[in-house]
């Protein structure tokens, strides 16, 4: 499929620019599918951001497209495998026949869904292969995994660059699979802190969703699947909400395997009335925009792009101490940090942001100003830039 609304825009654009070289860096994303997470909205900023005049951009979509699709503002071509449930050993081949039919100069697969894709690269031919690790899922929390270690050490030697993107990630790289440092290149996602911005008046909005004025809002953003722990926020939100006087609800926003469950432990902790299941939104902006904090009880997680973009957003965190979070959250500073299933803990640093509005204004604040310092969009997307720059430098072989 081609994403055609933009053509007229690129052609203006290319004309005024008269002079500039027609010859593009064709780059070949792979992911698992574009649903709506920050991966995937990591992929969409690096194809909005670097420059039209300079790059074009397939997607190969291992399972299926998805929403995100929509928030990219280039043609792009999209091909789909549609890849079912459990093992299909022709994938890396139907990964390569695409390949082969585009002719890409860079292939750039992402996390564990997408290693067909170096092996579809591989077969094709393609030098120039870059893989990122963003985070680890449920099935292998702490990326230890006899399997997925021996496939990723075994691929490695293909692999120009392993792109992780905290500092736990890629000391794994390193120490626990074993790949050769000069071939980890750490870069941090990157968020555009010109659409996350903090509110004006989160009263009105919250108004709109039918939350008082004055009533007290945790927010969470992300996919409802086992890895973020959702079980655990619920239990947490429970201990919290019992004992303050307070007006106290949790906005949760996506979709995923867990919401049926989550809505039956909800009624067993009776806490249905205060508990938003708001579904999948194209508008997050606006809902970071209509909470008061913004949490995060995952048990692991690489740089979560949620969680920047509510920092971006004026929010103070409450977050699990796994993966990358340490890297952006500062206890103290920007938010709380707590074990993973940390109940109490969790419930604790909820009941002190809710007792104290200055104690959430100045943590807000700060949480805004490490963004902008450490975590923008252009510092992001200018490294992907001299990455791919780089690796294309010697021209096509």
């Amino acid at each position: 499929m081609d994403i055609s609304s933009h053509r007229e825009r690129e052609k203006a654009c290319g004309e005024s620019q008269g002079m500039r070289a027609t010859r593009k860096t064709h780059i070949l994303h792979i992911v698992n599918s574009l649903q709506v997470g920050g991966m995937e909205q990591v992929v969409v900023n690096i194809i909005n951001e670097l420059d039209p005049f300079r790059y074009r951009h397939s997607i190969c979509c291992i399972q299926s497209t998805g929403p995100m699709v929509d928030r990219i503002s280039f043609p792009v071509k999209i091909y789909t495998i549609g890849k079912k449930a459990g093992p299909d050993y022709l994938i890396p081949f139907k990964i390569a026949r695409i390949i082969r039919k585009i002719d890409p100069d860079v292939v750039h697969t992402r996390n564990w869904g997408a290693v067909d894709g170096v092996l579809g690269a591989i077969l094709a031919g393609v030098k120039a292969v870059v893989h990122d690790e963003h985070g680890r899922d449920a099935a292998d929390p702490d990326g230890i995994n006899v399997k997925r270690r021996f496939i990723r050490k075994a691929l490695s030697y293909r692999i120009c660059r392993f792109i992780p993107v905290s500092a736990d990630l890629e000391k794994w790289l390193v120490d626990v699979v074993g790949i050769a440092p000069a071939k980890v290149q750490k870069i941090h996602n990157g968020v555009d802190t010109m659409l996350f911005h903090p509110a004006d008046d989160r009263g009105e909005k919250r108004e709109k969703l039918g939350m008082e004025n004055d009533s007290f809002v945790i927010g969470f953003v992300g996919r409802l699947d086992p890895v973020k722990d959702l079980a655990t926020l619920l239990r947490s939100f429970a201990l919290f909400s019992s004992n303050l006087q307070r007006k106290t609800y949790l906005y949760v926003v996506g979709k995923g395997s867990e919401l049926e469950s989550l809505k039956k432990l909800c009624n067993e902790l009776e806490i249905s009335s205060k508990v938003f299941f708001a579904g999948e939104c194209n508008d997050i902006p606006a809902v970071m925009r209509c909470i008061d904090i913004f949490t995060l009880t995952s048990i692991a997680e690489g740089i979560p792009m949620t969680v920047l973009e509510a920092m971006a957003s004026g929010l103070p965190v409450v977050a699990t101490d796994v993966g990358g979070l340490k890297e952006i959250v500062e206890p103290y500073g920007t938010g709380f940090l707590t074990p993973a299933r940390g109940v109490e803990e969790i419930a604790a640093a909820f009941t002190a942001y809710a007792n104290d509005p200055e104690l959430v204004s100045c943590h807000g604040k700060n949480a805004r100003k490490k963004v902008e310092r450490d975590f923008s969009i252009h510092s992001m997307v200018a490294q992907y830039d001299a990455l791919y720059m780089s690796l294309f430098a010697g021209g096509r072989s």
